[in-house]
């Protein structure tokens, strides 16, 4: 395995477990526990939950335009096969997160800012959902770059 193939996958590594630790620790800390804080209303809670998210997915799509570009180049290092595969799933939750799930939840959040009861909905869950997918995901994409290091470690120690 050459140095740049193996910087590649250090970095196919490397982007998917900060995008796993990202989605951890806001979906699924920040989020419920910003409700529970002394003083926080549900419309300062939505309001800093909106701005958290947003940023959030364009950090997230920022992270997933470096893992395709790391994804196709340089040529030598090109993904194919399961890894491609993985690859897309991951570019598909995002699209239909950020393309279906966001905007049903932005309109909720700007109806309880204008003093609505929009009552129960799934948005929250489903986004829920493309979180969860998408952490398990980016982990598989990072144990397949780890695997592929590992097989051309141990093929040139043969």
């Amino acid at each position: 395995m050459t140095r740049t193939l193996i910087k590649v996958e250090l970095w196919r590594i490397a982007l998917p477990v900060l995008w796993f630790g990202m989605i951890a620790a806001i979906s699924f800390i920040e989020a419920p526990l910003k409700f529970q804080a002394p003083g926080i209303t549900i419309p300062l809670g939505l309001g800093i939950g909106r701005l958290v998210f947003a940023t959030l997915n364009i950090v997230e799509g920022v992270i997933l335009l470096a893992l395709t570009l790391l994804s196709f180049w340089p040529e030598s290092a090109r993904i194919a096969g399961s890894r491609l595969l993985v690859w897309f799933g991951v570019v598909c939750v995002f699209a239909a997160k950020v393309a279906f799930v966001r905007p049903p939840l932005n309109t909720r959040t700007d109806e309880v800012l204008a003093g609505a009861a929009p009552g129960q909905s799934p948005w929250h869950y489903i986004y829920i959902v493309c979180d969860a997918a998408t952490m398990v995901l980016v982990l598989v994409l990072a144990v397949m770059a780890a695997r592929s290091i590992l097989r051309a470690s141990v093929s040139s120690h043969k």
